[in-house]
């Protein structure tokens, strides 16, 4: 949710497009390649993300989502966490 606001005025904010493309990617290969049913909504302009399975990830979804946090997590430590969150939670 939010945008990084990690670049300098004027300038793209590349960790903020990392992340979109990284989550993004992520989402688009859980229904396209794996086959999920995914409830999705999304605000381009605040940077919200909301996913919601229909049902039990198969192994190869989990995997893919262990991917995409590990990666958000080493963006948070190499440009910091006052610019990168990783919060996470199963229910």
């Amino acid at each position: 949710m939010g945008h990084a606001e990690y670049a300098k005025a004027g300038r793209p904010d590349i960790l903020c497009a990392a992340v979109s493309a990284l989550t993004i990617g992520t989402v688009n290969s859980l229904e396209e390649l794996a086959g999920e049913r995914i409830q999705l909504t999304a605000d381009e302009s605040t940077g919200f993300l909301k996913c919601i399975f229909e049902g039990v990830l198969q192994e190869k979804s989990s995997f893919l989502m262990d991917s995409m946090i590990f990666s958000l997590e080493n963006l948070s430590r190499e440009y910091g966490r006052k610019y990168l969150q990783v919060k996470f939670e199963e229910v």
